[in-house]
């Protein structure tokens, strides 16, 4: 009971381990994956927002190229670009154009937007205060046009936009880089308008070096970078680029609201740049939940149902384990071991045992080095195939050993016709058997792995001898495939390494060698006679199978 209760304690703090790993493991890899999706989600919004920008600046390119001003005054302007404007569907709040007039032009204009058919046709500042054309001394930008046109967007037509500072920037901008410029946010339409960024285009005229103007086009700045789902892994924020700190965000209706960014705030989980308007944007990403808490989660409840399979396994072993040792103790008192019974038993227990670990151990390293699982499965069968045969042979035998010769049976290793078998017709014991089998099949299966050096299947010797007077006689066995060098011949697996440099010597008491010549590769295996035959274990096999002979 002691020893069933250690060894219960002993699975259960194996199971606490592999429970505490699987756990380990899995929180791991949840963080990977989720940071991972993260990333991946990230860039390609950013992608998105990257192409949208594009997609606005190619417009304003191109509306200023459509541009033909045959006098900056003109009211209309837009007129003949509303086709192409509206062929880009890119959901602009106002399209304008903006005349760059001299004070002697600013009468005319104002004519020309009384024609036109503007509400308030004056030339005014944005406060609506006039503009005195004799107070001025150099040129001033006008907005003389509007798209579309509604009770909203024609109170702007008139305004000189000179007051309006972050206008005022762009323009100049514009102007003396010659293309497209962005302004800093701002609100459109009115002053509590929707926060959004505006975008001029310098016109410039034929012959002309300074521009005649501008044409603006104005976006809402949620849907032109931080539109975002509710089903995905982020929020997206912009800095402002008006004030460090501080970032501009929208809400589920659009809205856009700037925070300050408090120094105890989470940092963002991303940071990507995009370019519109000669300018650089920073878009700050914040996941929307923690993966680190979603990963501690699904950890907690991997190493839950670890320990319940612990618990489970353990019980049930238990259970077993106790029963069996009650059964034991009540054929122990009822019945009793006859000697020979007990042999018998001892012996099948030790020879099921080892076949049982040579099975495991062939499974657990195929499928463990088996990158491939077609390759694996061939391998495996093939190896369990070598096993059995070599058992059949045991049992046709008694389990009195196995001609060594038998071994190399076409039912016994693949493409045993290929192989020329030479040595005296020894008998191995079962031990030596099964090794030698696997060691057989091992050699023989990846001698068709590889092509030759002449176009040919490797052409193969298996030859032995015994050398030595009694008791020192040597086991020496050789194998030798032509026509294959290491370049051609595809490596032992991993499995197939272990068995030959490790366990066939062992198993024998030996030794072993493999090397490429300049034509062949060879494998060499020494042992002592006396581990490969094993009078011992012939002599208490043939005890064993002896008939039963009736007592006098």
């Amino acid at each position: 009971m002691v020893r069933l209760g250690f060894i219960i304690g002993l699975i259960a703090l194996i199971g606490v381990l592999f429970s505490g790993l699987a756990a380990y493991r899995v929180h791991e890899q949840e963080l990977t994956i989720d940071g991972i999706a993260l990333s991946r989600a990230i860039d390609v919004h950013a992608s998105l927002v990257q192409d949208r920008l594009t997609e606005r600046e190619l417009l304003a390119r191109v509306a200023s190229g459509l541009f033909r001003a045959p006098s900056v005054v003109k009211a209309n302007m837009l007129e003949p670009l509303r086709s192409s404007i509206y062929a880009f569907k890119t959901d602009f709040v106002v399209a304008g154009w903006v005349a760059r007039l001299k004070p002697s032009e600013l009468d005319v204009a104002g004519a020309e937007l009384a024609q036109a058919g503007f509400p308030n046709p004056a030339i005014r500042n944005i406060d609506g205060s006039p503009v005195d054309p004799h107070a001025i001394d150099k040129p001033v930008d006008v907005l003389m046009d509007v798209e579309p046109r509604n009770a909203e967007t024609e109170v702007l037509v008139g305004h000189v936009l000179d007051q309006n500072a972050a206008i005022r920037a762009m323009l100049d901008r514009a102007m003396a880089e010659g293309k497209s410029v962005a302004s800093d946010p701002v609100p459109l339409l009115r002053p509590d308008g929707p926060i959004g960024l505006a975008l001029a285009a310098p016109v410039v005229q034929n012959g002309v070096t300074s521009p005649a103007g501008f044409v603006t086009f104005s976006y809402e700045l949620s849907q032109l970078m931080l539109t975002n789902d509710d089903l995905s892994l982020f929020s997206v924020a912009l800095k402002d680029p008006r004030a460090a700190g501080v970032e501009l965000t929208a809400n589920d209706q659009g809205l856009v609201t700037s925070r300050t960014v408090a120094p105890d705030q989470p940092a963002p989980s991303a940071t990507r740049t995009v370019t519109f308007g000669a300018r650089d944007w920073t878009l700050d990403y914040y996941a929307k939940s923690s993966a680190v808490r979603r990963a501690e989660q699904t950890a907690v409840i991997v190493g839950a149902i670890g320990l319940a399979l612990t618990g489970i396994v353990c019980g049930l072993f238990g259970y077993v384990a106790y029963n069996n040792l009650r059964m034991s103790r009540e054929i122990q008192v009822r019945i009793g071991f006859e000697r020979r019974l007990t042999a018998v038993i001892d012996e099948l227990n030790h020879r099921v045992k080892n076949i049982l670990a040579v099975i495991q151990s062939i499974v657990t390293r195929t499928l463990r080095h088996g990158s491939d699982i077609d390759v694996a499965r061939e391998l495996l069968i093939g190896r369990i195939h070598a096993m059995a045969n070599v058992v059949s042979l045991l049992s046709e035998s008694q389990w009195q050993g196995v001609k060594l010769r038998g071994l190399f049976e076409a039912r016994s290793i693949p493409h045993a016709e290929r192989i020329a078998v030479s040595g005296p017709d020894i008998s191995v014991s079962a031990r030596a058997a099964q090794s030698l089998s696997l060691l057989f099949y091992e050699l023989a299966s990846h001698s068709d792995e590889g092509l030759s050096l002449v176009g040919k299947h490797p052409h193969i010797v298996a030859k032995w001898e015994v050398t030595g007077a009694e008791p020192e006689t040597i086991f020496q066995f050789r194998w030798e495939e032509f026509n294959t060098s290491e370049a051609t011949r595809r490596p032992d697996s991993d499995f197939g390494l272990i068995l030959l440099d490790r366990v066939a010597p062992e198993a024998l008491g030996g030794t072993s060698k493999r090397y490429f010549t300049e034509v062949s590769y060879v494998y060499e295996l020494t042992a002592p006679m006396a581990t490969v035959v094993d009078m011992t274990e012939r002599d208490r096999t043939e005890q064993i199978s002896a008939p039963v002979r009736p007592s006098r």
